[in-house]
């Protein structure tokens, strides 16, 4: 497996951003928060968050490990890419770390917020009942 299919398999997920940091690392994120990490150099690494339950077992693994920095939070670390998951079982775990980024985005933020929007506005004040009223009751 590649960083390509890495690639391919993030960028089909609703909002997704992708850029280099801290040099070497190709970041997938969503609303702003990582949600997959790619080392562009050889071996290529690729990190990603679980729930705790997946984590545990995943670490179990030969070739996985505790992601650098980031296990606190649940972060996993393929040691090279394809070497113990396979692609469908990756794109699973892809697909639930964005799920789980997701998920602790405001609304604002979140993917499908931008296409709820404006079905979802309020009508104005004039839509909604005519000519204004005054402050003043029964007189």
């Amino acid at each position: 497996m590649t960083i390509d299919v890495v690639r391919t398999i993030c960028r089909a997920l609703p909002g997704v951003t992708e850029d280099i940091k801290w040099g070497t690392d190709l970041v997938f994120s969503v609303g702003g928060k990582m949600f997959t990490v790619v080392n562009t150099e050889v071996p290529n690494t690729v990190a990603f968050k679980c729930t705790p339950e997946t984590f545990g077992e995943l670490i179990e693994r030969d070739g996985i490990i505790p992601a650098p920095y980031m296990a606190r939070a649940m972060w996993v670390q393929e040691r090279t890419v394809g070497d113990v998951l396979d692609r469908r079982e990756l794109e699973a775990l892809i697909k639930t770390s964005y799920e789980l980024v997701v998920a602790k985005l405001p609304k604002s933020k979140r993917p499908t917020a931008a296409a709820r929007s404006p079905s979802r506005k309020r009508p104005s004040r004039q839509s909604r009942g005519g000519a204004r009223r005054s402050g003043r009751r029964g007189r």
